[in-house]
């Protein structure tokens, strides 16, 4: 006997509004990955290397280590983006002063001037998603979502 499949879309059943909250913003952290992937696609610019390079033109002079703790990603994952973007000739590296085994990343300015480029197709998203709240509502999501990241991480 086969069992036609009866999975909800986005926003019904268990993917709705009755749905675990973990689960809620899993699925909607998937939705925007995948608009900024269709966003970014044809800059050949993935989101965890607009992410890292987000951070490093914010942050000059941050180390790997800092920079996996800031985007979430594995260091091996970091390895492996920030060897792409300095073969790319976006992000250079410089011996820590101190520290010389620390590596200290800075944007170059063509590395800037791309992340520019990918910054202005994601506050296009960014504008999506504030359109679907009113200016208190958008106060309140994002003071619960810095709550959740406080309380969930150890930090708060």
């Amino acid at each position: 006997m086969t069992r036609k499949s009866t999975i909800p879309r986005p926003g019904e059943g268990k993917r709705g509004p009755e749905g675990h909250l973990g689960y809620l913003v899993r699925q909607a952290h998937a939705a925007v990955r995948g608009a900024m992937e269709k966003a970014l696609a044809d800059l050949d610019v993935t989101p965890p290397q607009f992410a890292v390079l987000t951070m490093v033109v914010n942050y000059p002079g941050i180390s790997g280590a800092e920079l996996a703790r800031l985007t979430f990603l594995t260091p091996q994952t970091i390895n492996v983006i920030v060897r792409n973007l300095v073969r790319a000739e976006l992000v250079g590296k410089s011996a820590d002063a101190v520290h010389g085994r620390i590596l200290r990343l800075h944007a170059t300015a063509r590395g800037e001037a791309l992340l520019k480029r990918c910054r202005a197709r994601v506050m296009e998203i960014e504008g999506r998603l504030s359109g679907l709240l009113g200016r208190d509502e958008e106060q309140v999501v994002r003071r619960w979502l810095v709550a959740v990241g406080n309380k969930l991480s150890g930090e708060g």
